[in-house]
Parts: structure tokens; C-alpha cells; sequence
């Protein structure tokens, strides 16, 4: 596939490094040498030095054999520009562009995103989807991650497992058979530096991540029964005050269970501009790391901490500095995968990876498979698809174990109605179902195939 990505700043080079994992011809284009220097020394890319909505430079980097053209500069009216000029000039069949002006995005003015006005087919806005997902794990503290699947009728959980959770030597089989009142199915493990699909006779250790699929209504058991609650994050600080910033504050400004939100802001004018724009958040403008401003921020006595700068070390200096002062739940943004080698050497901080959060909105427009909504997992190591099956599809009709799936992927629980069925070999495949599968990133070609 020949993809085209215009901007090499935080957001391209996160969505490069996810896509040259795949038999991808990738061009990145940017007016900012260095930036480029740095993406094509680590990456198989085509680096195009210009400005992205110029016409000669978009047909240097190949827009007329172009598949997809992802416009993810750091301006909004330059991205609408690209996917124009993508459209009239180059007839690129899918063009994608971030947005992050709360003003495109009204949906009042929805109407102007199409072939007659501005051929835009995916809008993505990576600072909304990271501030979601922060907002996602503070509602439900104890669990590392948290994605919400089958239109938010069912959720995959990340846990980490310590030493003092009850489940620990007990066989996956028997979880459910303990507990009566609890209905899960395990996706993968991380043990000893790796992922794996575990089996029935699996049992659960110390220092593992787990990811689970369980309903909605039993994500709170679901943590207590691996003793994993931890208390509800009411005082927030957060460490920067960027974009993502300024939407959590708000949507924590209109949660009535948050008695405060503290920001923390190094630069004097974004400082002021924040403050002017929310009406209950206190910004407090200082040095990030600096004890006299952690002091007067009462870092402390806050629930939860959640560092977003653009620099991924101020953001894990932060979270482990807010653990020394007795912070149950910290959060850092890690904005390059570089940093994902720390991922588990942070102690029981939380890694939010801007990657695979923004990767998952453009999955969908990647795969060749059939795929109702598709999401990054497991730091991108891995996928899980949401496939409705139609009448006139090969696998209707077919049983699970007649799909033939790589050793690593699996169907990890089958929607019928309002029904969520645990999948077994012999499970009839029927039109009108949704699977939820995982596919590990090493057989993402070979089960394409078999969906396509």
C-alpha cells in the first residue's frame, strides 16, 4: 500500500513507526529537515523536504500512485488544504486529516466535510483521543488501560497483577468457577519481556499484565475480584497545560464526584490563557519539577497525577516524583516509541501511549479485512477487530475452528443480540454476529486473509 504522511512531528512519527510494520511504500513529507533526518534514519521511509499542501511536492512524494494520504501537520487549515489538493489534483481514494480546533469540530459545521466541499473521509484528533483515554482510566482506578468495544457495551481491561492479588496460582479456568458472579476471558499476558495467548490450564503470576474482556456492568468487580481497586480519584494535578490539558479540565470541570483539578504550567502566556478559559481548574504557573511548586500545587494529597507534556521525560520524572509523595495513581503521556523500552520499568505508574491511541482511529482504514472497528493493543504488539459477519460472508455458517487461525490469534468473545458467548471450537459462526477478535502483530497478513 502507498501511504503518504504529511507532518513528521509527535503524531506522524508515531503513526510511521506503527506503519512500516506492514508491507507498506511510505513517503513523509515536512518543511523540517532535521525532523526528517531523524524519521529516516530510523524507518524504511521516503523523506520529502517541502510544504506538505504544495502541489509539486505532493507528486514528488508519490501522490499519484498514493492509497492514502494521512494530513497530520501541527495546522488544521494546512491538513484540510492537503486532502483538497489530494482530491482534486491526485484523485487519492482516502484522505485523512487531524483536526484539533474545537471549531472544525462542531458538529454544526459537520456538513462541510465531503466530495462537494472539503473531501475529508476520517477526521482524527489525536489530542482528543489521548484526553479520552486518560479520562477513560480515571474513572475506573486500578486498571492500567481500558477500552471500551462493542459500543461500549463490553470493555477490555489492562491489569497489572502484584504479589497481593487472590488470583494469583489459580488455573484461568477456575477464575470464573471461584466466582460465580464474575464472566471474563483473558486476551494475552506480558511475562518475561512478551506476550502470549494463554490456555485454559494457565495460571496467573506476580508482575503480569493481563488484558480481559469483560461486560460493562462488571468492570468495578472485575477489579476487586484481582484486587486491584484502588481508591476514586477526586484531587487531580495535572503536569502541563497543552491541549490535551485543557480537555480533561474540562470534562473533570463537569464531573460532579471531582473536588479538584490543579494544572501545572511552565510557560506565563498559556498559563493565563487557560486560566481565563476554565472557571473552576487552578493553573498554577511554575517550574514542573520544582519542590516549591509541587508544594504549592499539594501534589501530595492529590488522588491521581497525570503528566502530558510533550517531553516523555519530564512526564515519567513527574509520575515518579508524585509516587514519592504518596500519590496512588500516576499518569504519563509517552509520546515517542523510543520510551516504550521503560514501559514496565516505572514502577506502578501508567504509560498512556500516544501511538497506539491514535493509531487505533486509522486501523480500520488500514486492514484489508472486513472490519467493523479495529484498536492497538499491548503497546502495539497487537490488534483487536470487531468483524460483523453478513449473510453472504465465506465464514457464515462455519465453525470457529474451521476459520483456521494463526496460532497467534484468537476469537476472544462472539456478540449474538444482547448475548456475549465464550467461543469454543465448535461454536457455529451465524450472520448477524460480532466477533471480537485479537490478532498478535506478527499474523496480522495471514488473518487478514481469511476475513478479506
Amino acid at each position: 500500500m502507498k501511504i503518504i504522511v504529511c507532518g513528521a512531528g509527535s503524531i506522524g512519527q508515531s503513526i510511521v513507526s506503527y506503519l512500516v510494520k506492514g508491507n507498506n511504500d511510505i513517503s513523509v513529507i515536512d518543511n523540517n529537515q532535521r525532523r526528517l533526518d531523524e524519521l529516516s534514519k530510523e524507518f524504511d521511509v521516503l523523506p520529502v523536504i517541502g510544504e506538505a499542501s504544495h502541489p509539486d511536492i505532493l507528486e514528488r512524494a508519490g501522490a499519484k500512485e498514493a492509497d492514502i494520504i494521512l494530513a497530520v501537520t501541527d495546522v488544521d487549515e494546512v491538513n484540510m488544504m492537503v486532502c483538497q489538493i489530494a482530491y482534486t489534483l491526485f484523485s487519492i481514494p482516502r484522505k485523512i486529516a487531524r483536526i484539533d480546533s474545537e471549531i472544525f469540530l462542531d458538529p454544526i459545521w459537520g456538513a462541510m466535510y465531503n466530495d462537494h466541499h472539503l473531501p475529508i473521509d476520517l477526521i482524527i484528533s489525536p489530542n482528543i483521543e489521548v484526553a479520552e483515554n486518560i479520562l477513560n482510566i480515571l474513572q475506573y482506578p486500578g486498571c492500567s488501560g481500558i477500552l471500551p468495544v462493542f459500543n461500549n457495551t463490553g470493555y477490555i481491561l489492562n491489569l497489572k497483577l502484584n504479589d497481593k492479588c487472590p488470583l494469583l496460582g489459580t488455573p484461568i479456568n477456575h477464575i470464573c468457577r471461584k466466582n460465580e458472579n464474575l464472566d471474563l476471558t483473558v486476551v494475552n499476558v506480558f511475562r518475561n519481556n512478551q506476550y502470549f495467548i494463554p490456555d485454559a490450564y494457565d495460571e496467573f503470576f506476580a508482575g503480569d499484565e493481563i488484558n480481559i474482556f469483560v461486560s460493562k456492568d462488571e468492570v468495578y468487580n472485575t477489579i476487586s475480584v484481582f484486587g486491584a481497586e484502588k481508591p476514586s480519584n477526586e484531587r487531580i494535578v495535572i503536569f502541563g497545560g497543552n491541549a490535551v490539558a485543557k480537555h480533561i479540565a474540562q470534562k473533570l470541570e463537569l464531573n460532579d464526584s471531582i473536588i479538584s483539578t490543579k494544572i501545572i504550567e511552565e510557560d506565563l502566556d498559556v498559563a493565563r490563557k487557560l486560566a481565563k478559559y476554565l472557571s473552576s481548574t487552578i493553573v498554577i504557573q511554575g517550574e514542573l519539577l520544582s519542590d516549591v511548586i509541587l508544594e504549592e500545587a499539594d501534589v501530595g494529597k492529590a488522588d491521581a497525577t497525570i503528566a502530558i507534556t510533550e517531553n516523555d521525560k519530564d512526564n515519567l520524572l513527574a509520575s515518579l516524583l508524585s509516587t514519592k509523595r504518596g500519590v496512588s495513581s500516576t499518569l504519563s503521556l509517552v509520546n515517542t516509541p523510543s520510551y516504550n523500552n521503560l514501559i514496565f520499568d516505572v514502577g506502578e505508574s501508567i504509560l498512556v501511549d500516544r501511538r497506539s491511541v491514535t493509531i487505533s482511529k486509522l486501523l480500520k482504514e488500514l486492514r484489508k479485512a472486513k472490519i467493523k472497528d479495529a484498536y492497538s493493543l499491548s503497546k502495539g504488539n497487537g490488534e483487536i477487530w470487531e468483524i460483523s459477519i453478513e449473510e453472504d460472508d465465506v465464514i457464515n455458517g462455519k465453525k470457529i475452528g474451521e476459520l483456521n487461525l494463526p496460532r497467534l490469534s484468537r476469537v476472544v468473545v462472539i456478540k449474538r443480540g444482547e448475548e456475549n458467548i465464550c467461543p469454543d471450537p465448535t461454536i457455529i459462526l451465524l450472520s448477524g454476529d460480532i466477533i471480537l477478535l485479537y490478532v498478535d502483530s506478527q499474523v496480522i497478513r495471514q488473518t487478514e486473509n481469511i476475513f478479506a
